[in-house]
């Protein structure tokens, strides 16, 4: 992509303030777009164009979609990035009702929520592309602590290809790409936590977690600024004809068709 692909362009990442968010809002940047973050937890460095709110209340939602509004205006894009989980490992059994309403709060519901805010105008324009970030998982979850969030994300991933059905003929695109293991710093908290917990070295620890996944063909994690790439490219001109596609970028973790 050039530098200058999507200059004058206004995109908003849910969830920019580190991880891929982070590297996805650099990447728009450095293609020229003007961005807009929004976060629960402020970037390292001062940004006038930073919205601080919990994306995973009605309230937070709206909130950021005012400011959003204030700020650029109607967006060009809009790109989903929030997402995790919390729940502890044990399986099904201890996923009660909060943990189930506490994942789809934070796996689902702030895309649907500012989509449903900001992508009106867009269609009323006639033109704009909107990026959902999945999960691997959703296609094969991890039982032992990470079930809810697949099944999340999993919901995500279906509404995401129901959105681009509907916006298509209003000239908005929407996409959704599927992150394997990225190395963020969530998955080196995680393989810390190994560490400490299996008296195991870093190595040790992030061949445990790839044997966990199905194993990773390519040999390690992803770099969020790969999965930041195709994120751009599919906000992107290059990306005109793609909608309602998911991408997966997870170094050969799904094995199958």
């Amino acid at each position: 992509m050039n530098s200058n692909d999507l200059d004058g362009r206004r995109a908003v990442v849910a969830g920019g303030s580190k991880g891929t968010g982070l590297a996805t809002a650099r990447r728009l940047r450095d293609a020229g777009a003007r961005v807009v973050t929004i976060a629960r937890t402020p970037p390292e460095r001062a940004d006038p164009l930073f919205v601080r709110a919990d994306l995973s209340s009605p309230e937070g939602a709206a909130a950021a979609a005012a400011a959003v509004a204030g700020l650029v205006g109607v967006p060009d894009i809009l790109v989903h990035v929030v997402g995790g989980s919390s729940a502890p490992a044990g399986g099904y059994a201890v996923l009660d009702d909060d943990l189930w309403a506490r994942e789809l709060a934070l796996n689902l519901f702030p895309a649907v929520r500012l989509d449903r805010a900001l992508v009106p105008a867009m269609a009323a324009r006639g033109s704009g592309a909107v990026v959902h970030v999945t999960s691997v998982q959703r296609r094969m979850p991890l039982h032992d602590s990470t079930l809810a969030y697949a099944a999340a994300k999993s919901a995500l991933a279906t509404y995401s290809k129901g959105l681009a059905n509907e916006v298509a003929p209003a000239g908005v695109r929407v996409n959704a790409v599927a992150p394997g293991f990225i190395r963020t710093d969530g998955a080196e908290h995680l393989l810390a936590r190994r560490m400490s917990e299996g008296g195991i070295t870093r190595q040790a620890a992030l061949d445990e977690l790839m044997r966990v996944l199905g194993g990773i063909p390519l040999g390690r994690p992803a770099e969020p600024e790969e999965v930041a790439e195709v994120i751009a490219f599919l906000a992107s001109d290059r990306a005109s004809a793609i909608t309602g596609a998911e991408h997966v970028v997870d170094g050969g973790t799904i094995r199958t068709l």
